[in-house]
């Protein structure tokens, strides 16, 4: 593991066991935990955690990471999901019949930032990336959301 990549992990730790409000509130818990990042660093990590800043119960704000409703959200969906297959920069998801639209759907709602949208027919899902590399890593994560096998 890179340590981009366990800094990143780090970062999601303290997201979920701190709520933090602010970047500085969680850069300063990073420094305490021993990773050394500066706020561009940070932000671009919270970037592609998918971390957002969401209404406190208690008021204000404070971070959370989408990646438990998208999970919630792609799993759900899971089941109806043949193959993911990918030929650059689209990535195709075949279905049982009938079901690509709730793919789709699924798949909008998740926000994914590599995603810039999707195109459903009966059983097939057409997903535009944003650039080759992401619809490759977007086929790729599809075993993280336990959906389909490699087409």
């Amino acid at each position: 593991m890179s340590a981009a990549d366990r800094r990143r992990r780090a970062v999601a730790e303290l997201i979920r066991a701190r709520h933090p409000a602010t970047q500085e509130e969680l850069l300063g818990a990073l420094r305490d935990a021993g990773f050394a990042a500066t706020q561009a660093t940070l932000s671009r990590d919270l970037a592609r955690l998918g971390a957002r800043r969401a209404s406190a119960p208690e008021g204000g704000t404070r971070y959370e990471l989408a990646d438990e409703d998208r999970r919630d959200g792609l799993a759900a969906v899971a089941g109806l999901v043949a193959s993911v297959a990918s030929n650059g920069a689209m990535v195709v998801v075949r279905t049982h019949p009938g079901s690509a639209p709730a793919v789709a759907r699924a798949v909008d709602l998740a926000a994914l930032p590599d995603v810039l949208g999707t195109i459903a027919g009966d059983d097939t899902v057409f997903v535009a990336a944003r650039d080759p590399a992401r619809a490759r890593g977007i086929n790729e994560r599809r075993a993280q959301y336990g959906i389909g096998r490699p087409g």
